[in-house]
């Protein structure tokens, strides 16, 4: 499958395996019930795949160690890409890992700084098989405290929604830059069930179930309600291509925010655009600006 391709994929299709697709289509016309809580841990679930040719330079050249998250009772792995003072704060997506920016950090480095990120609870190097949102948000503070504070925070997809839903419960940057980052938690879980060939009432019901598990509405953690009211200078950038989180989220966290610029691209998708020239010399700018 081509670049362009695979672009054109939502990531669930890329890494689930098909007997897990056709499990959850077939539970999705038997059993709403029993669908929803099939679909609630995978949802829950990342997957981990062979690291890219464009991620080997970081990840041999990072200073990486195993840290433990006090407050989430996890494990993460950490990378210490530099030694410059200035550093940056790299948050990866979903079944990402910590290398996954690795194209704008080696730019951050010729712009004199270092950047630190990590491999988030079951993703990547770090153990585990069960991940969610409050893990990411947890590690992030942890790391602030350890190393931070940072001149700004780069975050993809639920990292950049991590990065808000941080910088809304106080953590200090000068300036966040968010990449491909959905807005409502209800329409990640919609579109979840939808990319996995289930109905919609599939994802209304596993919804309700992750919100009685963890006692609150995981929509409070959703881009624009952590956005609302922020006064930390802000870059989004979103592709009008993504089939992973639609753009529409990206004026949804813009008009919430009251110091961002918006950026919309167009053909590189969710995860090409992590690479794309013209998209990190953006990022690189804004930061050092």
């Amino acid at each position: 499958m081509t670049k362009t391709k695979k672009d054109q994929v939502p990531v669930h299709r890329l890494l689930v395996p098909k007997y897990i697709l056709i499990t959850g289509k077939i539970l999705s016309t038997v059993s709403t019930f029993l669908a929803s809580r099939f679909a609630a841990r995978l949802f829950l679930t990342p997957f981990r795949y062979k690291l890219p040719e464009r991620e080997k330079l970081m990840d041999r050249e990072a200073r990486e160690t195993k840290m433990a998250v006090p407050e989430i009772n996890r494990e993460i792995v950490v990378y210490e890409y530099g030694d410059s003072p200035k550093k940056v704060l790299l948050v990866h997506g979903w079944s990402g890992r910590g290398t996954q920016l690795a194209k704008i950090a080696e730019a951050l480095l010729e712009k004199g700084y270092s950047t630190v990120s990590f491999d988030a609870p079951a993703h990547g190097k770090a153990p585990g098989k069960i991940s969610m949102m409050p893990f990411f948000i947890e590690s992030i503070h942890f790391l602030d405290k350890k190393f931070g504070p940072f001149e700004a925070v780069i975050g993809h997809s639920l990292g950049g929604m991590s990065t808000l839903k941080a910088v809304k419960d106080g953590l200090k940057t000068k300036k966040m830059i968010l990449i491909g980052t959905a807005n409502s938690v209800t329409h990640i879980t919609r579109e979840f069930a939808r990319n996995l060939q289930m109905k919609e009432k599939v994802a209304d019901k596993m919804k309700k179930y992750l919100d009685d598990k963890f006692g609150e509405d995981m929509d409070h953690y959703s881009g624009a309600v952590s956005a609302g009211g922020l006064e930390t200078p802000a870059l989004v950038i979103h592709d009008k291509t993504d089939v992973d989180v639609h753009y529409s989220s990206a004026y949804e966290i813009d008009e919430a925010l009251n110091n961002s610029e918006l950026v919309i691209t167009y053909g590189l998708g969710h995860r090409r655009i992590l690479g794309n020239p013209e998209v990190i010399n953006k990022i690189t700018t804004f930061i050092t600006a």
